[in-house]
């Protein structure tokens, strides 16, 4: 009897844990997350990056209607983008996009998709391009919109093109003065 008692009471607490779910990210486990983020030495702790921005994502989804869940979706991508996650960088700024257009930040999420993890990282000049182009149609008045611009303007160029027409552009100036 007391073998089925205890069976029942162990089926019992499995099933009320279960049915619970994991808990809720609180303030506490932000901390804890960001704080484990970098050694004591000040450099990044690489293993904890990805629980980082796992729980900066679970932040916001868990609380969609929260004035803080698109500034902790742009910190994962922040921390995504700035600690070589691009995969990762590109979900949470597109989540961004969708989710929080009107957030301050989304046109700089998409400005830095296009140039970091587009162009540097995967070298795809094509969605590159289809950020900095949706940065002119969605953003137009951002801060970006004019740096957009350029970037397309460069997109595909060398460094040592670049270099060339910032000298003739320089030698034009100084002509004219």
């Amino acid at each position: 009897m007391n073998k089925l008692l205890n069976l029942l009471l162990g089926v019992a607490v499995v099933l009320s844990v279960a049915a619970c779910g994991p808990k809720k990210v609180s303030e506490a486990d932000l901390k804890k997350a960001e704080a484990s983020l970098f050694n004591a030495d000040a450099t990044v702790n690489q293993e904890s990056v990805p629980g980082m921005i796992e729980t900066y994502c679970r932040f916001a989804d868990e609380n969609p209607g929260n004035a803080l869940a698109p500034q902790y979706l742009f910190k994962a991508f922040e921390v995504a983008v700035n600690f070589g996650e691009p995969e990762d960088a590109l979900e949470t700024g597109n989540k961004l996009a969708a989710s929080y257009p009107e957030y301050e930040k989304t046109s700089v999420a998409l400005f830095m998709m296009g140039s970091l993890v587009y162009e540097d990282k995967l070298h795809d000049l094509d969605k590159a391009r289809a950020m900095y182009d949706k940065i002119l149609s969605d953003y137009p008045d951002s801060d970006f919109a004019p740096s957009a611009e350029q970037a397309i303007k460069n997109l595909g160029k060398t460094p040592e093109e670049l270099i060339r027409e910032f000298e003739l552009m320089n030698a034009d100036t100084t002509v004219i003065q």
